[in-house]
């Protein structure tokens, strides 16, 4: 079976899938994640929210309409045009639940993130991306190794794919409320504005309707994935 075809069927069990219910680490399973064949880009995020939980759709809340701004500043010509280039998944596909305060989400339980492992690499097996977008500290660490933010917003890694690290656009995180900070976040969407270009010029974007080990940054070793 070719790419295409193990991406359907991957797909399709995904959707269906219901283990971290059966083993008592979630009340319900929803598996959350959108893309088509021939995406270039992938975004991994960390796990969907209570609006995902929903709509079954990735950042279809609040954080999602910033990340939809930032791509938009990124180069894409919109929201809708990053969402037809980039397969977008999480590191945990189901709703992980609110704390008990009620004041946010439960970080992904390690075992749910283990669960879910295989269907994302499954999906890289079979898209081969030219880009990864890593969303919020522990897709970034799943890739590129621990580290600050910091230290990874406004590099590259790798280059097949090449990762870019990004914080999460939630308006919970006061991570950007630093300057230095706003500032690496504009690197980060230059970086990936020129990626855009070279993988998905203007012209050629707009007719598409299909649709780790630690890395150094460029200038630097570049072990393979």
């Amino acid at each position: 079976m070719g790419g295409r075809g193990a991406l359907l069927t991957l797909q399709v069990e995904c959707r269906a899938c219901h283990v971290c219910v059966d083993q008592g680490i979630i009340p319900e399973a929803n598996p959350t994640f959108e893309g088509r064949w021939g995406a270039p880009f992938f975004l991994v995020g960390q796990a969907p929210g209570p609006v995902e939980r929903e709509s079954r759709r990735p950042f279809s809340g609040r954080a999602g309409k910033e990340l939809d701004r930032w791509m938009v500043r990124a180069g894409f010509e919109s929201a809708e045009e990053f969402r037809r280039l980039t397969y977008i998944a999480a590191l945990m596909r189901c709703f992980p639940g609110r704390n008990r305060a009620g004041t946010g989400d439960l970080k992904p339980p390690p075992a749910a993130v283990a669960n879910c492992a295989h269907w994302l690499e499954g999906e890289l097996r079979a898209l081969k991306p030219r880009v990864l977008i890593l969303v919020g500290q522990l897709a970034i660490a799943r890739f590129v190794g621990p580290g600050r933010l910091e230290d990874r917003v406004g590099h590259s890694f790798g280059d097949q794919p090449v990762m870019v690290p990004l914080p999460h656009p939630s308006g919970q995180s006061r991570w950007l409320n630093d300057p230095t900070n706003r500032e690496r976040l504009a690197a980060a969407l230059g970086i990936i504005a020129e990626l855009r270009m070279s993988l998905a010029p203007p012209q050629i974007s707009r007719s598409n309707s299909s649709g780790g080990r630690k890395a150094a940054p460029h200038g630097g070793t570049r072990p393979g994935r």
